[in-house]
């Protein structure tokens, strides 16, 4: 008669470089927590990331895992020996954008990955295993085939399934069919998917059918994009990093670091409409966590793991249900440190109480200065919109990041001088990246390209160094190339590329701790101090109604709106006076809307004392 531990399910979840090593893997700690449900299945994690981290030292690791290329690039030549030159030829060159890896020896550094992973397959019993699965997001494709293989070499009868956002629908179905160290292929959500096929495999029979969203070897068919994934995100446990922070203490035993916590509050995107995402492929539909159920899941790992700094990994978090969150995490004694995505906030009063619930750092999809353009993208918002963002996150001492694309395909000379002319007003402003628009897999842009100017879709120049012609031919990537005005869109988009460049050098050179555009308030009267690139500092007086009409220009206010607020002075008059400040850069216009740049340096501060 079998006993319970014969009749136990045991299953290996892996998370390769190149992720984020002073965070858990959230994909792996959430399915070990729902899977830990069932008593049949025992799950255990592994984070080699870590090792290869503890390797290379943090440092390194942190900028290879930012620069997706070259971490790619030094996996290439351990899967296909054969790339060895091209793939050095890609790591040297993207590199040179990174000055902390100019210094790196590609060779060696490969040596070091690859005896990092010998070592760790050495100390793992994959006898003793039912399933290996690994999640692969962005950056982990080649690390984990590797990986793969060398398991499948070493033990061919122990199947492997590969799941998360980098092997979606049609990507996943080619990986499956390219490389035979893959079984299966869970597209989109896991939680149920993976318990469904442990169930599976564990049945003797293995005659009932897999899940829709699960693809083995021996099924026909292709998978879907993004299959129903759990209904109610409350229901969820909360994610187990106990195995990570095991892990952490054996490979950091000299060096100990804090970690960040990954916390999910919802799935997918409110808006879901940008036309060059491709982030929402997994998802179903955007759902998420009560206020209350995220604020006790915050808490108890905070607890659990003494961690006091949170990432949440939503591409955009759920506005009413954050405004009670960091309501509630104000109201505590706790010094809460949070990054997030979020949606464009132009009111001043919503970052400024976020602030004081701990949000320290946005993610902000800016994406473009010109109105014309985001029109194109599909982003919901407008330029006075995105530089009202700036604006306040920076009032409230919240950094924003966030990117401008550009060379994206069929923006025109109007939509590069509109940027060029509003870069000149966001100067104040924490700098921009600049990020190159790059054809994602599933966007919109892709699944319309003639729209935007796109001739033909081909495979992207860097996986032709990575992967050889004969395999690449038959994977659907999940970053494309294209061919169309891409040379053009290049040499239009120059000066902006330039002007970014100059923006980070004006902040860069800066020595002053003040923000380089600021009010200060005098009851009657307000003074403005302004820094130029060149030459001292402006400074300005605005006195009596001018005053209050700048102030409440603090948010974006139509012109009537203004002429209501002060209906003693002509419209007329209001609309001259506000031009005048345009042109001396203290107000932004656009479209009859108004916005006062300059910020109250005193408003607020990001951590009072409790």
């Amino acid at each position: 008669m079998p006993t319970q531990k014969d009749q136990t399910f045991r299953l290996g979840l892996i998370s390769m470089p190149w992720t984020i090593f002073n965070r858990p893997s959230i994909q792996l700690a959430s399915l070990k927590a729902y899977l830990d449900r069932y008593t049949q299945i025992e799950t255990t994690l592994f984070h080699p990331y870590l090792a290869v981290a503890a390797t290379l030292g943090g440092n390194n690791y942190h900028h290879l895992a930012k620069n997706s290329w070259a971490g790619e690039a030094l996996y290439s030549p351990m899967l296909f020996p054969e790339q060895q030159d091209l793939a050095e030829k890609l790591f040297i060159q993207s590199c040179k954008k990174e000055p902390a890896l100019t210094e790196l020896d590609f060779n060696k550094t490969r040596q070091l990955l690859e005896k990092s992973l010998g070592q760790w397959l050495t100390t793992i019993d994959f006898y003793s295993y039912d399933l290996i699965g690994f999640s692969i997001c962005f950056n982990q494709l080649l690390s984990s085939l590797t990986a793969a293989k060398r398991i499948k070499t070493q033990h061919p009868n122990l199947p492997i399934v590969i799941g998360g956002s980098g092997c979606v629908g049609t990507i996943g179905t080619s990986l499956l069919n390219s490389f035979s160290q893959i079984d299966y292929v869970i597209s989109g959500e896991g939680e149920e998917a993976l318990q469904h096929l442990c169930h599976f495999l564990q049945s003797p029979s293995k005659t009932a059918p897999l899940a829709p969203q699960i693809l083995g070897r021996k099924t026909k068919g292709q998978i879907k994009s993004n299959c129903s994934g759990i209904a109610d995100l409350n229901d969820l446990p909360i994610p187990d990093y106990a195995p990570y922070f095991q892990e952490m203490r054996v490979n950091f035993a000299t060096t100990p670091f804090i970690p960040v916590l990954p916390v999910e509050f919802s799935r997918g995107c409110w808006w879901n409409k940008c036309t060059f995402c491709n982030l929402n492929l997994q998802w179903q539909g955007y759902r998420w966590k009560s206020a209350e159920s995220m604020f006790d899941e915050v808490q108890q790992q905070s607890t659990r793991y003494q961690c006091l700094d949170f990432c949440f990994t939503d591409n955009a978090l759920p506005p009413k249900e954050a405004d009670t969150f960091f309501k509630n995490t104000a109201q505590t004694a706790v010094d809460y440190d949070f990054f997030a995505e979020v949606r464009i906030l132009t009111d001043p009063d919503t970052p400024q109480r976020y602030g004081r619930g701990g949000l320290s750092t946005i993610q902000v999809g800016i994406e473009s200065l010109s109105t014309s353009l985001l029109n194109k993208m599909k982003k919901g918002t407008t330029a006075i919109e995105n530089i009202a963002a700036m604006r306040q996150s920076a009032e409230a001492g919240i950094q924003l990041d966030g990117n401008i694309i550009i060379e994206f395909p069929g923006s025109n000379k109007e939509e590069v001088q509109e940027t060029l002319k509003n870069l000149d007003f966001v100067l104040p402003y924490s700098p921009l990246a600049s990020a190159s628009f790059f054809l994602g897999h599933g966007s919109p842009v892709e699944a319309a390209p003639q729209e935007y100017g796109i001739q033909a879709i081909t495979q992207h120049p860097n996986n032709k160094k990575l992967i050889p012609k004969t395999v690449l031919d038959n994977l659907n990537m999940l970053i494309k190339d294209y061919r169309g005005d891409r040379l053009f869109q290049r040499r239009q988009w120059k000066g902006v590329s330039k002007k970014i460049s100059a923006w980070n050098t004006f902040h860069n050179d800066r020595k002053s701790s003040r923000p380089p555009l600021s009010y200060r308030e005098g009851s009657s009267f307000l003074l403005i101090r302004q820094e130029q690139v060149t030459g001292p500092p402006l400074q300005h007086r605005l006195q009596g109604r001018s005053r209050e009409i700048y102030l409440f220009c603090r948010k974006i206010r139509k012109l009537q709106e203004i002429h209501k607020k002060f209906p003693g002075i002509p419209m007329a008059t209001i609309q001259r006076f506000l031009m005048d400040l345009q042109d001396k850069k203290l107000v932004f216009h656009e479209n009859n809307q108004f916005l006062a740049l300059a910020i109250n340096q005193d408003a607020f501060q990001p951590f009072p004392s409790t």
